[in-house]
């Protein structure tokens, strides 16, 4: 197995950072005492950026630096258009001087925009800082504020710590922001089962998340296997890889709902078709359009998508849950490779949720329900054991039908420990071990039409966000934020537990960290709060990042448990209740109103 090709498998180009070096403009032998500092600061910020971070598909991400330092006026306006035409879809301006804000600020209603002030003495960064802050907060122009704690001596093109924190977080968010914007969310059928995450809301992602909707009924699926609209070769190599490598598990069906050997063998051939086309529908396929099918070849452009599944189709055909699970892991019969971030159920919010936590950190995602809470009560009740280490306080079972990526086995390793990483990064012993690590279960008796779900139970002690947008009437969508660590359980104290939920699908047992007051008083109080069935759950402690990229995009944050040193928003925030960031979130997002509406 090798690792794909980095591409771009979207239509339009990777978004770039602009960098914006301003300065002093007053000629006379201020701005030219200045000329070379202030670019040194734009080129140090570009090599930071471009060495450090990559986009989701393993492309590099590309700096643009304006052509000249930006004194007035004209050359903002000179530089705006070099940014237009370079694709650029996030700004940091850069000085160590002061210099004249109105006539040198990024004025891009739709740009996230970041001013990094030098903290020095000899020439006043931090006059301008605040000046420019200030008059992008009069403006209605939010802007992240960057400013070091500790002076350096001007010329020093070093970038402290601090600063290197912030410069990176900001640009991670802006870039998944300027990732999203045009892009398709496409629905692959509608409302599963009454889900109202299911429920296709325009308005959200046309002016939250400048996204635009696509719609695919499921019937589709049906009209390209009878008509063999998928590529065959590709077809026959993907069963025979998915026969290979995925082993099959327990069938926990009474005798008189197993389907037959015959019945079993057809499933899969239809899964592994199911998994093609919905790829397909999403990206598109030049080799559909060499086979005539040039209107199929196109695709939809989707950043994302989601696949009703229940009732409609999985009462007369086998579910989604291989087509899902494949699609939203690193890796499938083509090599290794970015996962695609496929919802079940159409749940659309948790799509997003997923598309979020997929852009911050480049690696795959889990789609769970939030099933049960477990307290150290009711865990000795059942079992007869205590819960004793980082689960002592109880659990919370996520846990769902078999779509999650496999690599949320926790198969995967960073120094040692378990993880889930960029596809970049992944090996072929380790997508061997995700592969071995999971079971195929004949699907279990309320999905008729039969099928396979994943059976796999995550590795303890991996750092883990679980977040989830919810939208509520009157308010428009929040965010909550949990992060946390998966933890194993004894497998005596495993096995009952998992048995009374479904044996045969994936667990991944989670525990928050908790603060001792508000939502993460306790493990109950999390599992209280949360405000749907589902969540997603990226590896890694990433809710700081979330909390910047809901910022950008105004969304308020209406849990979480990060510390308020990690909080990075606009500073306008602050004018809105510094002692209260909560309620200063949802009065700022409310007064400047979702970035696209």
């Amino acid at each position: 197995m090798h690792t794909a090709p980095l591409v771009n498998r979207m239509q339009g180009d990777m978004p770039k950072i602009g960098i914006r070096p301003v300065i002093d403009g007053r000629r006379g032998g201020i701005r030219e005492s200045l000329e070379e500092p202030t670019m040194n600061m734009a080129k140090a910020c570009a090599q930071l950026l471009s060495q450090t971070l990559r986009h989701a598909n393993g492309l590099p991400v590309e700096c643009v630096i304006a052509d000249t330092t930006i004194g007035g006026v004209t050359e903002a306006a000179r530089t705006a258009d070099k940014f237009r035409k370079e694709g650029v879809g996030v700004t940091i301006t850069v000085t160590p001087s002061w210099c004249y804000p109105m006539e040198t600020i990024d004025t891009d209603p739709l740009m996230p925009k970041a001013i990094w002030g030098f903290n020095g003495t000899e020439r006043p960064g931090a006059v301008y800082l605040a000046s420019a802050l200030g008059a992008h907060n009069q403006k209605g122009l939010p802007a992240f504020s960057i400013y070091g704690k500790d002076v350096q001596d001007i010329g020093d093109s070093s970038i402290p710590e601090d600063v290197q924190d912030k410069l990176l977080r900001f640009a991670k968010a802006g870039l998944a922001l300027a990732t999203m914007r045009g892009k398709s969310y496409l629905a692959l059928g509608t409302v599963s089962m009454g889900i109202a995450g299911c429920i296709v809301d325009e308005t959200f992602f046309q002016d939250y998340l400048g996204m635009r909707n696509e719609y695919v009924d499921m019937s589709e699926f049906v009209r390209r296997m009878e008509r063999d609209i998928y590529d065959k070769e590709e077809y026959e190599r993907a069963l025979s890889w998915t026969k290979e490598n995925c082993h099959i598990g327990a069938d926990v069906n009474s005798e008189a709902l197993k389907r037959t050997s015959e019945q079993k063998e057809q499933d899969w051939e239809v899964v592994v078709k199911m998994t093609l086309i919905a790829r397909d529908l999403m990206i598109g396929n030049p080799k559909l359009a060499e086979m005539g099918f040039e209107e199929e070849a196109m695709g939809h452009n989707a950043l994302a998508a989601g696949f009703q599944g229940q009732r409609a189709w999985t009462d007369h055909y086998p579910n989604g849950d291989f087509m899902e699970a494949i699609l939203t892991s690193s890796f499938d019969w083509n090599g290794i490779r970015e996962p695609y971030m496929l919802a079940t159920e159409n749940d659309n919010l948790n799509a997003v949720t997923m598309l979020f936590g997929h852009l911050l950190t480049n690696s795959a995602q889990i789609f769970a329900d939030v099933r049960t809470y477990w307290s150290p009560e009711a865990v000795k009740r059942v079992t007869g054991q205590a819960l004793t280490g980082a689960a002592a306080g109880g659990v919370i079972h996520l846990i769902n039908s078999g779509p999650a990526a496999l690599d949320g086995t926790g198969e995967q390793t960073i120094n040692g420990k378990p993880a889930m990483k960029p596809f970049w990064d992944i090996t072929e012993k380790e997508v061997k071990q995700c592969l071995d690590a999971t079971l195929w279960c004949p699907a279990v008796d309320f999905f008729r039409g039969g099928g396979y779900s994943t059976d796999f139970t995550t590795r303890g002690d991996m750092p883990m966000t679980m977040a989830r947008i919810n939208l509520i009437k009157g308010l428009g969508p929040v965010l909550q934020i949990a992060e946390g660590y998966s933890v194993e359980l004894p497998s005596e104290v495993h096995d009952i537990l998992d048995q009374r939920s479904n044996p045969t699908w994936p667990t991944t047992w989670f525990v928050p960290n908790l603060t001792g007051k508000g939502a993460f008083q306790d493990v109950y109080t999390v599992m209280n709060h949360w405000g749907s069935n589902h969540c997603a759950v990226s590896y890694g402690h990433i809710g700081a990042d979330l909390i910047t990229l809901a910022s950008m995009l105004r969304i308020p944050v209406c849990m979480h448990n990060i510390s308020n040193e990690r909080v990075f928003r606009p500073s306008a925030w602050t004018a809105f209740g510094v002692d209260e960031p909560v309620g200063a979130d949802y009065r700022a997002c409310a007064a400047f109103g979702p970035l696209y509406g």
